[in-house]
């Protein structure tokens, strides 16, 4: 087949393909002999040896002969590991107010990475504008082959065409996709970011749970920051609707400082600087008092409680700064939760493993997802 090109969509889940399972393995416990890999992995010597060799020569592992270790008894075994200095992507997470720019190597490291304010403006003039801060940033690492862009942006995303309906910033059928790839020139991913988030931990986090990667278990990732939003995972995979992401900004919660003159309040209504500042003001209070930050960590327990209690999760994760600029950090969040769950066994609320890094993590995992789930197919030319 010829090289993919154009906006292809992300692929939001461990690789179980031979190929997608010793890539990953190379990933995560390189440099690594075949022997090991074959071990570790449950494939027989000879599937191992074959997709070694399709790797290889798609540039994506690479032997490390100085590290043979000459002690050994019998034909020295040359270790493998993933081609760090030859290939990279390029990512971007487009927010309201500010986009992350970044390149990563194949690992998911960052090699570089740094923000500028999302562009006011049309779509397609803010797009092709940050796009060719991307670009230039991508100049900067010559000496290394590019294989794909990731965009994550909030918003309605159809990861098909990679258009984006962003009611923020007043994007409608926003042609991301086909800007980017035209610009960069690399066949491009586009999806939307919480989705994103839960992705990059499931299969970024180097210390992410093995339970959340087997068979029949389930995960809930949170995210609150200006904006809430939530993602499930699901036997490995993040649930994609075909329709779109889904919304939890609409559920009801108790929050009377933040409701105004309304007799109810949706989740939205308590997230965000605009809306705290507000409450702060309405009520003459300090925009960090207990009094506010207890409501809004009240409120997030209880509308996490109401869909932990519908989906029953193994794991629930959160993210943002929603959660994390309370002072005493999760604690309160997790006994609003803990009261108002229906479910007789306790559930620890999860911080996020990428911290502040989380936005660029997503980025970063959009741009890797299709090699990490397809790495033979994805990059044959």
């Amino acid at each position: 087949m010829g090289p993919t090109t154009g906006v292809v969509p992300a692929a939001l889940r461990v690789g179980t393909s031979p190929a997608a399972v010793v890539f990953a393995r190379v990933r995560n416990a390189g440099p690594v002999t075949r022997d090991r890999l074959a071990s570790s992995t449950d494939l027989s010597t000879a599937t191992v040896n074959r997709q070694v060799h399709a790797l290889t020569q798609a540039g994506l592992v690479v032997e490390r002969p100085d590290l043979v270790d000459g002690g050994g008894i019998g034909r020295p075994k040359v270790p493998l590991a993933l081609n760090h200095d030859g290939l990279a992507v390029a990512a971007m997470h487009i927010g309201a107010r500010r986009t992350l720019l970044a390149v990563a190597d194949l690992s998911g490291r960052t090699l570089y990475s740094h923000a500028v304010l999302t562009p006011a403006g049309g779509a397609e003039e803010a797009v092709a504008e940050l796009a060719g801060a991307l670009r230039e940033l991508v100049g900067r690492f010559s000496g290394r082959r590019f294989c794909w862009a990731g965009v994550a942006v909030g918003g309605d995303v159809d990861e098909t065409t990679g258009t984006v309906d962003h009611p923020v910033r007043g994007w409608r059928s926003a042609p991301v996709g086909k800007i980017v790839h035209e610009v960069l020139g690399l066949p491009v991913s586009v999806c939307e970011h919480v989705q994103a988030m839960a992705a990059a931990e499931l299969v970024l986090a180097p210390s992410a749970s093995p339970d959340l990667r087997a068979p029949g278990r389930s995960s809930v990732y949170w995210y609150a920051r200006e904006t809430v939003g939530m993602a499930l995972t699901v036997d490995g995979h993040v649930h994609v609707p075909r329709t779109g992401a889904g919304t939890v900004a609409h559920i009801p919660v108790r929050a009377p400082r933040f409701a105004g003159d309304t007799d109810g309040v949706g989740l939205q209504q308590v997230i965000g600087s605009a809306v705290l500042h507000e409450a702060a003001q309405r009520h003459g209070l300090a925009v960090d008092s207990s009094e506010l930050l207890d409501e809004r960590a009240r409120a997030l327990g209880e509308a996490i409680a109401t869909i932990g209690d519908a989906l029953n999760p193994d794991a629930i994760i959160v993210a943002g700064d929603a959660f994390a600029e309370h002072p005493r950090g999760l604690a309160p969040v997790q006994a609003a939760f803990d009261e108002a769950r229906h479910l007789p066994h306790r559930l620890e609320l999860t911080p996020t493993q990428f911290g502040l890094g989380v936005q660029e993590a997503a980025a970063v995992v959009v741009a890797l997802s299709v090699i990490y789930a397809d790495p033979i197919t994805s990059l044959a030319e």
